[in-house]
């Protein structure tokens, strides 16, 4: 769920580059994004913790389960992109009015990409680092002080 704040940047930096103001059609094309976004990082968790079933470490099992969904997530946004693109030049009426829903889409698939593939499996050995670190000490206890836990 960490990943969700960050999807609104690159939806954001599209519509700027783009010289787009973000209406309702982008807003609700951000809420696909973020399902799709979402559903990347589930399954990428979801093979990290399959491999850390079969008894890997966790770089190992965050090396495996990236390079196991690189391919699908790589061939989802790419195809997604490639789809949208040409709304993005055409000049009709209608086109104009579902440009930012493309821009949206584009823009955050791009930066989403990058998302799934290196911050969640950074955020997942972060949160292993300071849990390892927490069952290491233990609880503290709020009436020791610094010299009698050493």
């Amino acid at each position: 769920m960490s990943i969700i704040p960050f999807g609104l940047v690159g939806a954001v930096i599209g519509h700027w580059v783009m010289g787009f103001n973000l209406n309702m059609l982008g807003l609700q094309a951000l809420l696909g994004l973020l399902g799709v976004m979402i559903n990347d990082s589930i399954i990428l968790v979801s093979a990290i913790n399959r491999a850390r079933a079969g008894g890997a470490e966790l770089k190992e099992a965050i090396l495996a389960g990236t390079r196991e969904r690189l391919r699908p997530v790589l061939l989802t946004t790419l195809t997604t992109i490639g789809g949208l693109t040409p709304l993005l030049f055409e000049r009709s009426l209608q086109a104009q009015l579902v440009q930012p829903l493309a821009i949206t889409l584009i823009f955050g698939l791009m930066f989403s990409m990058f998302l799934v593939l290196f911050f969640v499996p950074a955020v997942l050995g972060i949160g292993d680092d300071i849990q390892r670190r927490f069952r290491r000490r233990g609880p503290v206890d709020p009436g020791r002080t610094a010299e009698s836990r050493a």
